[in-house]
């Protein structure tokens, strides 16, 4: 493994050059993707970790959280899958992967029952990242699983049927040890079907006046899924996003969070961050458009956390 002496001579490679700030921002960029790739993997979790990422609440950062912490796991040497639920495809256009009208999608596994295995893909820009995309299609997809029997268990079924899904001893080292389920924001069928396939639900809250509001709802759809059609399922993880440290509304908001939800709160916080925003614009998560920005090293250490969660479960 490269030391930080190591990095230290390589960097001096670029000491003839620091008359403009393009060149600047170049080494920057070129050493934090070096720091990437001999980061040292940690832990992998005894069986697979299935995240709903959800938030009724839009311009929450869901989707930037998801794609990002699921780039974050991949970098600490997680194999991860992250699956696109919203109609509107963002997730599966920070990551890179193909999601016209007639690309195999999340539609195609919900509507029609294909395995998770044909129509996902591996991210182009980060290693042990794959996505199932989200195409408009599965905007229908509510009206169309209305008759269907078991309609709030089809995405489980999916899910739980990857061969790649479960325990060390059943799926192998080829298993995924974090699936990240990304959610519309509305409490809809889709919605349902995320919080009844998975055991574990990541709450981002704007660090804004009206973070908490509308959270209530959601909780209380938890607690009738576990009631009724998911016993497993637990809020195990808070995520403060978009955090202004210049503010006093802000550091009010967090800790007001912290005082309500404990330990299920990340010590981790986002950043607001102009980067973060412009990844996505450009077919990238921020960890590898710009990963040496402070989003990026957040989102990073946001997924530090919740691995080392996983780690001792």
């Amino acid at each position: 493994m490269r030391t930080a002496a190591d990095i230290a001579v390589a960097a001096a490679s670029f000491d003839d050059d620091h008359a403009t700030p393009l060149a600047r921002a170049a080494e920057h960029i070129v050493l934090a993707r070096q720091g990437a790739r001999m980061r040292p993997p940690m832990t992998r979790p005894s069986k697979t970790r299935i995240f709903v990422v959800a938030n009724q609440k839009g311009g929450v950062g869901k989707t930037t959280s998801t794609v990002n912490i699921a780039a974050g796991l991949a970098q600490l040497g997680q194999r991860v899958l992250v699956i696109d639920l919203d109609p509107q495809g963002n997730a599966s256009t920070a990551l890179g992967v193909e999601h016209r009208r007639g690309v195999p999608s999340t539609y195609d596994a919900l509507v029609d029952g294909e395995p998770l295995v044909d129509v996902m893909s591996e991210s182009p820009e980060v290693a042990n990242l794959w996505a199932v995309p989200a195409t408009i299609d599965l905007a229908g997809a509510e009206i169309e699983l209305v008759s269907v029997v078991a309609r709030e268990s089809r995405l489980r079924k999916a899910v739980h049927g990857h061969p790649w899904v479960g325990t060390e001893a059943d799926a192998g080292e080829d298993r995924f040890d974090y699936v990240l389920i990304d959610c519309p924001p509305s409490l809809g069928l889709l919605t349902l079907n995320a919080l009844v396939a998975g055991d574990e639900m990541l709450i981002p809250i704007q660090a804004e006046y009206y973070a908490l509001e509308g959270l209530g709802q959601l909780l209380e759809t938890v607690d009738m899924v576990r009631a009724h059609l998911n016993q497993a399922l637990e809020v195990s993880t808070i995520l403060v996003t978009m955090f202004d440290a210049r503010t006093r509304l802000a550091a009010g908001v967090a800790e007001e969070v912290r005082d309500h939800f404990g330990d299920q709160v990340l010590k981790t916080s986002i950043p607001r961050s102009v980067r973060v925003s412009e990844a996505p614009s450009y077919g990238q998560t921020v960890m590898t458009y710009d990963p040496g920005s402070p989003g990026a090293l957040s989102y990073l250490e946001a997924a530090r956390e919740i691995a080392v969660q996983g780690a001792s479960r």
